[in-house]
């Protein structure tokens, strides 16, 4: 009997100590796959790349700060921008031989803003400006600039059909 148990003892220290070989292999590869994904661009420990890694965070959110300051500041400023643009270009005179001659509307969201007339002649080209307000004038318009103020106000897919 003492010789059965010492045999089995064997057997169990043999299977036990391969056990313990392969387990001691396993955790090697793992170990090196491990080092081979935390291993950073200049071959530094996990820490390092990771502390390197939340620096960039860090430099990240406060880019992103700076970011959406701006977009604060150009959204406040949008609204005075010019949005909304009326071309008409036209022939005053029958003495010249084509539409050399022009009103353009230049308003913000708010349909404020200039027309800007030029009337083109053989002899000269005279610019005229009016103020324009909530899409209005009120000074007298002709009806190229009444219709460029048209334009400029009409919704986007309005503009491009015409």
């Amino acid at each position: 009997m003492a010789d059965l148990f010492s045999y089995l003892a064997t057997v169990l220290f043999a299977l036990t100590l391969i056990w313990a070989l392969l387990l001691t292999r396993r955790i090697r590869e793992l170990s090196a796959r491990l080092d081979g994904l935390t291993r950073g661009e200049r071959g530094g420990s996990f820490e390092s790349v990771l502390e390197a890694h939340l620096r960039r965070v860090r430099d990240v959110g406060e880019g992103l700060k700076i970011v959406e300051q701006r977009t604060s500041a150009l959204e406040a400023r949008l609204p005075s921008a010019v949005q909304q643009v009326g071309l008409v270009r036209f022939n005053p005179f029958e003495d010249t031989g084509s539409n050399q001659s022009f009103a353009l509307a230049l308003l913000d969201g708010g349909g404020d803003g200039v027309v800007i007339s030029s009337l083109h002649s053989r002899q000269a080209t005279r610019l005229y400006v009016k103020p324009v307000s909530a899409g209005a004038s009120d000074r007298s318009m002709s009806d190229e600039e009444a219709e460029a103020i048209k334009q400029a106000v009409a919704p986007p897919r309005a503009r491009s059909r015409g």
